[in-house]
């Protein structure tokens, strides 16, 4: 089984650059405002603007409510510190890198659009 990740977010090209910047994403074919997909190993997100989606979609929140609420999007990397270390280089503010109580190091951020992010180690220390 594999699972791709569908985002409806405000400004594509906006988000397409947190995920290329901050989490080292590369774009998987070709890039547009409808969209994008975006893949870092076996991960793959896709990005999409909510200007597609119809007015009674059930995905188009009321302006003003945020979006991802009640959803945790989890990164699993190898080298936690590494993906840290980028990800604080690019200015993105985020969480400092910490050991969680059931033994792995992670890091918490939110998107451009309020997806919150965590991304962890994927074994203990």
């Amino acid at each position: 089984m594999n699972l791709t990740l569908e985002l409806f977010v405000q400004t594509p090209q906006t988000s397409i650059d947190f995920y290329q910047r901050v989490l080292g994403f590369e774009v998987e074919g070709s890039a547009s405002r409808e969209y994008t997909m975006l893949r870092n190993g076996d991960a793959v997100i896709a990005i999409n603007s909510q200007s597609v989606l119809s007015s009674d979609h059930p995905l188009r929140g009321e302006i003003g409510n945020r979006v991802g609420l009640d959803v945790e999007i989890v990164v699993k990397v190898a080298d936690v510190e590494d993906a840290y270390r980028k990800a604080e280089e690019s200015g993105w503010p985020l969480s400092a890198l910490a050991t969680q109580p059931w033994g792995l190091r992670d890091f918490r951020l939110v998107d451009p659009d309020g997806y919150y992010v965590r991304v962890t180690s994927t074994h203990t220390n």
